[in-house]
C-alpha cells in the first residue's frame, strides 16, 4: 500500500483523468462535481473495492497507474450493502445503550437486510423492539458521522479488553492472528472491530426496522458460546421499506409448507427423519409430470437414462474428492460392523481435537471388547499418526456412503465400456436421490431437506465438443423455466477465486474452462455476471436466479464444467488418432433437485399450479345424486383423455361445491345435471374466469388438452390462492 506519494492519479467512469493529492477522499471528489452529488454520495468504488467515501484516496493506490473511482449513491445495488452494515451498527449501539453486559460478536449484511449477535444477560423479545427502534431513531436523528481509525493489533486488543468486549479479543487472538493492524469504527460513544465499509453519516437511513430475533453460536459453532441474534432491515426511504415488508407478507401467504399441508401436497413427519419428505399423492402427481416432462425432453435431445445405487463405497467419494471435502455435511459412513462407526467417530475427535487421554483409554477398551485389535496404534502417537491408524483399519475394511452426489456413479458408467469418440457426447441422465446431512436449524420444508432427488445429468464430450454442449444446456435450462413461467432470471457465472486453495486441477483447466463459459454466455445474449470464488472445487459453473413473481430470487438451474473428476477417474476414449484421451464432464441439472423445485413453484403460484403441472385438473360436479352416474361417466372420457379429473359425490348443493373447488384451487369445475346428461355436455367452469357456458364433453376435453399441450400459465391474483367465489355457478343448477 502506498501512503507516501504526494499525489494520485483518479479515473472517472466517464474516462475523465485528474490528478489529487494523497490525502484527498472520494467525497472530495464529489464535492469538485457538484454539493448535490456529493450530498448523494454513500461510498465509494475503488479499483473495484468498495471503500467509505472518506478514506483517503492515497491510501488505495497500489500500483504506477490511476485509480478508477465510481462514487456510489442510492441508486447503485452494492450502496444497498453499505447502508445495511451501517444499520447493523446502529442497531448495536441503540442495544447497548438500554442493555448492560452486552457481548458484541458480529454484525453482517443479509440478501434482505442485516443482523447482530449478541451475548446479553437479558433475553431480547419482540415486545422489546419499539424501545429499541425508538434509541435507533435518536442516534439517526443526531447524524453522527462514522469514523474510521487502524491501530496495531497488540493495541486492538488491549481496547477491546477495555471496552469488556471479551469476544471481539478473542476473535483478534484466533480470526486476526496474522494481521499487523485492525481497523475500528467509532460513532459517537460507540466503537465497534469493523473492516467496514460505512456510509457517511447516520442520517442516511431513512427506514429502519428490526424484523425478528432467534438463537445463535458464536461463530455458528454449536458446542460455543449462545447468543441472541437481532435481525432487521433498512432502506434509503420508506417506500421502499413498505414495499419490502409487503413482500415479507405475501411471501408469509405463499409459504409453501403450509400451502402443502393445507393442499395435501407433502408432509414431513419427525418419526420418519427431519428433512426426509413424504410426497402425499397431490405433491406426487405434480413430481411425476415434472419427471415426464423433463425426460421426454432429455431424450428428444440425445440423453440415455441410467441408474445408480444410494449408497456406494467411501474410497469411490475420496477418488472423486467429495470425501472428506463435504464430511460435514454427510451422513457418517456406513459399516458391516458396529467397531467401524466407533473408529470413525474416534478419527475425527482426533482431527477437531476433542479428545483426552482417558477418552482415548475407553475408545481402546470398548474397541476391543468388540473383538478388534489396534496393534500399530500407541497413546505416545501424534494425532496425525493415530489417525493414519484408525483410517488404514477403516480403508482395509469396507465403507459405505449414503449417495451424497450422483457424478462418481456416472463416471463409473462412462467407465463400464471402452469409448470411441464416435460415441460422443455422451449424455447421462438420472433422476437420483441423494443424501446431506444438513443442520436441524438450516431446514426449511421442501426447500432445504436431507432427501433430495436431483434431475441430475454428465455430459462426456471431447474439448472440442464443449462450448456446444454447454450452450445446449443453457438453452435447455431456458426452456424448463419458460415451461413454468419463469421468465425474470439472470445467470450467475461463478468463477474460482485465483488466492485460494480449495480449487482442484492445473490453472490451465481453469483458464480453458471459463474462458469457454464466458464466451458462450457472452453470444447468447443473456444476462450474467460474474462472482469469483463461487465455482465449485472441481469447475466453473452457470447458475440460473431466477426472481419469482414477488420479487425474490432462486437459485434453480445450474450447468457446471469439470475437467477434473475424469482426471481422477481416469475416464479415456480412444480418439481418431487411436489414441486415449480425456474427456470432459459437464453436469448439469434444470431443476436442481425435484424437491427445491416444487416447493419454490408451491409458493410462486401459490399453490395454484398451471393447467399442465396441477395434481387436479377438473372436478366434475353432478347437481344432485340423480346425475352421479352420468358425472362417472364424464369422469371416465377425461381421464381416458389423459387429464386429472376427480368427482365430488358429496352431498350438498352445487353453489358449495363449487366453492370448495375453488378454495382446493382446482382448474376447472365440470358442472352435470339432467339437461347435460340428456345432451352430453357438461357446464364448464374456469376457476380463475368463472363460466364458460355450456358445451359437449369432447368440446371440453379438447380445450382443456390444448391448454395442457401449450403449458399455458396463468397467474391468479397476487396474494389470492383462490379468487373470489361467484355466486352463481352455470345458468343450469335449477
Amino acid at each position: 500500500m502506498s501512503t507516501a506519494a504526494p499525489s494520485v492519479q483518479v479515473q472517472l467512469p466517464d474516462g475523465t483523468l485528474a490528478e489529487h493529492p494523497a490525502q484527498t477522499t472520494s467525497m472530495d471528489v464529489a464535492k469538485g462535481i457538484s454539493e448535490g452529488l456529493a450530498r448523494s454520495v454513500i461510498a465509494a468504488e475503488v479499483d473495484g473495492k468498495i471503500v467509505d467515501a472518506d478514506r483517503p484516496l492515497g491510501e488505495l493506490a497500489t500500483g504506477d497507474g490511476p485509480l478508477s473511482l465510481k462514487l456510489l449513491t442510492s441508486r447503485d445495488p452494492d450502496a444497498l450493502d453499505v447502508l445495511r452494515h451501517s444499520a447493523a451498527h446502529v442497531m448495536a449501539r441503540a442495544v447497548m445503550r438500554l442493555y448492560e453486559g452486552v457481548s458484541l460478536a458480529f454484525g453482517p449484511t443479509t440478501e434482505g437486510g442485516f443482523y447482530y449477535d449478541f451475548d446479553i444477560p437479558e433475553k431480547i423479545s419482540e415486545d422489546d423492539f419499539p424501545k429499541i427502534e425508538a434509541e435507533i431513531k435518536k442516534i439517526i436523528k443526531d447524524k453522527e458521522p462514522f469514523e474510521r481509525f487502524v491501530i496495531d493489533r497488540d493495541e486492538a486488543r488491549k481496547l477491546c479488553d477495555d471496552l469488556n468486549q471479551d469476544l471481539k479479543v478473542e476473535h483478534i487472538d484466533t480470526g486476526l492472528a496474522d494481521q499487523d493492524t485492525v481497523s475500528f469504527y467509532r460513532q459517537g460513544e460507540f466503537v465497534d472491530l469493523c473492516r467496514g465499509p460505512h456510509i457517511p453519516d447516520a442520517g442516511k437511513i431513512k427506514a429502519i426496522k428490526l424484523m425478528s430475533i432467534a438463537g445463535s453460536h458464536w461463530k455458528g459453532d454449536t458446542s460455543g458460546r449462545q447468543l441472541q441474534r437481532l435481525y432487521g432491515t433498512a432502506f434509503f426511504d420508506k417506500k421502499e421499506l413498505a414495499d419490502y415488508l409487503e413482500q415479507i407478507e405475501e411471501a408469509k401467504r405463499r409459504d409453501h409448507r403450509v400451502l402443502g399441508k393445507q393442499h395435501g401436497l407433502f408432509a414431513i413427519n419427525p418419526e420418519v427423519g427431519q428433512g426426509l419428505c413424504l410426497w402425499l399423492p397431490k405433491g406426487a402427481r405434480v413430481r411425476v409430470t415434472l419427471e415426464n416432462f423433463l425426460r421426454t425432453e432429455l431424450l428428444s435431445r440425445g440423453y440415455d437414462p441410467v441408474y445408480s445405487p444410494h449408497i456406494g463405497r467411501v474410497e469411490l467419494y475420496e477418488t472423486s474428492g467429495h470425501f472428506p471435502y463435504y464430511r460435514d455435511s454427510q451422513f457418517a459412513p456406513l459399516f458391516g460392523s458396529e467397531v467401524g462407526g466407533l473408529l470413525d467417530a474416534w478419527s475425527r475427535r482426533l482431527e477437531s481435537g476433542t479428545i483426552d487421554a482417558d477418552g482415548e483409554d475407553k475408545l481402546m477398551a470398548a474397541v476391543e471388547t468388540l473383538g478388534v485389535e489396534l496393534p500399530n496404534y500407541k497413546p505416545s502417537m501424534t494425532n496425525e499418526q493415530k489417525i493414519a491408524v484408525l483410517n488404514e483399519w477403516q480403508h482395509n475394511n469396507e465403507r459405505y456412503l449414503l449417495k451424497p452426489m450422483n457424478c462418481p456413479h456416472h463416471c463409473h458408467i462412462f467407465k463400464a465400456q471402452p469409448r470411441s469418440y464416435r460415441q460422443l457426447p455422451l449424455r447421462l441422465f438420472e433422476f437420483g436421490t441423494v443424501y446431506r446431512h444438513e443442520q436441524t436449524g438450516e431446514l426449511n420444508g421442501m426447500l432445504r431437506v436431507r432427501g433430495l432427488t436431483q434431475d441430475d445429468a454428465h455430459i462426456f464430450c471431447t474439448a472440442d465438443q464443449v462450448e456446444d454442449e454447454f450452450r445446449a444446456t443453457i438453452e435447455l435450462t431456458k426452456f424448463v423455466l419458460k415451461s413454468v413461467g419463469l421468465d425474470d432470471y439472470r445467470v450467475q457465472l461463478s468463477l474460482r477465486d485465483p488466492d485460494s486453495s480449495k480449487y482442484v486441477g492445473s490453472e490451465q483447466q481453469w483458464d480453458n474452462a471459463e474462458g469457454s463459459l464466458r464466451n458462450v454466455l457472452e453470444n447468447s445474449g443473456l444476462e450474467f455476471n460474474e462472482e469469483p470464488g463461487e465455482a465449485a472445487f472441481y469447475g466453473p459453473k452457470a447458475d440460473f436466479m431466477v426472481r419469482d413473481c414477488i420479487g425474490r430470487s432462486w437459485q434453480l438451474g445450474t450447468v457446471q464444467l469439470d475437467y477434473n473428476l475424469p482426471e481422477r477417474f481416469k475416464l479415456e476414449y480412444n480418439g481418431s488418432d487411436n489414441s486415449a484421451h480425456r474427456p470432459v464432464m459437464i453436469h448439469r441439472a434444470p431443476f436442481g433437485s425435484l424437491e427445491r423445485f416444487t416447493g419454490m413453484l408451491i409458493e410462486h403460484f401459490a399453490g395454484a399450479f398451471p393447467m399442465w403441472l396441477s395434481p387436479e385438473q377438473i372436478r366434475v360436479l353432478p347437481l344432485s345424486d340423480k346425475s352421479l352416474d352420468y358425472a362417472v361417466a364424464v369422469a371416465r372420457q377425461l381421464d381416458e383423455a389423459g387429464l386429472k379429473v376427480t368427482v365430488d359425490s358429496t352431498g350438498g348443493k352445487v353453489q358449495a361445491k363449487i366453492r370448495n373447488a375453488q378454495l382446493d384451487l382446482v382448474n376447472y369445475m365440470a358442472v352435470v345435471g339432467p339437461k347435460e346428461a340428456e345432451t352430453g355436455h357438461v357446464a364448464l367452469r374456469d376457476r380463475i374466469d368463472g363460466d364458460l357456458g355450456s358445451m359437449p364433453v369432447a368440446q371440453a376435453i379438447a380445450r382443456l388438452q390444448k391448454e395442457v399441450a401449450d403449458r399455458t400459465v396463468r397467474q391468479a391474483v397476487k396474494g389470492s390462492a383462490a379468487p373470489a367465489v361467484e355466486t352463481g355457478a352455470t345458468g343450469n343448477e335449477g
